[in-house]
């Protein structure tokens, strides 16, 4: 078996999670997801991108009344432990997925299926990977892969009130996809670009127009 075939079996294996978050205060109560870039939304170029990347539609972890009209398609729950930041998001996609599962912010337009194939396979030998990049962790913990062993190490983060989305790292092994490998899929800088306010969503659509005219 070569590396391409068992990599599309990995693949097979892994579940998804969109993570809706919070209120979206910074998008003035708007619920992020949905809104639009290059006219489809967020939430359903995620669900897209999941799809053809894993062969199953993804679930949603959201705490807003109502979620479940967003996508009446998709299992949606809210967070197992709520009020603990993004940390409980990525626990509650690990228990309900159930792991291993490719998480990504529903913030997040610019996710391609390559990557989150990318994700899944490095599951395969690592009990979370991780893309690398430009930001302030160096990794992006919202756009990764978790194995079941992330459970109780999240767990035990949670309980003693390490709310961080790394926190757990060091009970479990860490994989990281290259910065290197991640360029393959495109721009770091848009890969995991965030609409967090309305001048972000005016970007994502500039950024959206500049990658067509590419194309």
């Amino acid at each position: 078996m070569n590396h391409s075939e068992l990599g599309t079996r990995n693949s097979e294996l892994v579940h998804g999670a969109i993570l809706a978050g919070g209120g979206a205060t910074r998008f003035g109560g708007t619920p992020k997801g949905l809104e639009r870039v290059g006219g489809l939304r967020i939430l359903d170029r995620l669900v897209d991108a999941f799809v053809e990347a894993l062969g199953q539609k993804p679930i949603l972890i959201a705490n807003t009344p109502g979620a479940a009209d967003w996508r009446p398609d998709l299992r949606v729950f809210p967070d197992l432990r709520p009020g603990l930041g993004s940390l409980t998001g990525l626990y509650s996609a690990v228990r309900l997925a159930p792991a291993p599962v490719v998480v990504a912010a529903w913030d997040m337009p610019f996710v391609p299926p390559g990557l989150i194939r990318a994700l899944a396979d490095g599951l395969a030998e690592a009990d979370a990977c991780l893309p690398e990049s430009g930001g302030r962790r160096g990794v992006e913990p919202m756009c990764a892969g978790y194995g079941p062993a992330c459970e109780p190490a999240m767990a035990a983060a949670l309980d003693a009130g390490d709310l961080r989305a790394i926190a757990f790292h060091h009970s479990i092994k860490v994989g990281i996809l290259s910065a290197e490998r991640v360029r393959t899929f495109g721009d770091p800088a848009v890969l995991f670009f965030n609409v967090n306010t309305s001048e972000d969503l005016a970007e994502a659509d500039h950024l959206w127009q500049k990658l067509g005219s590419s194309r």
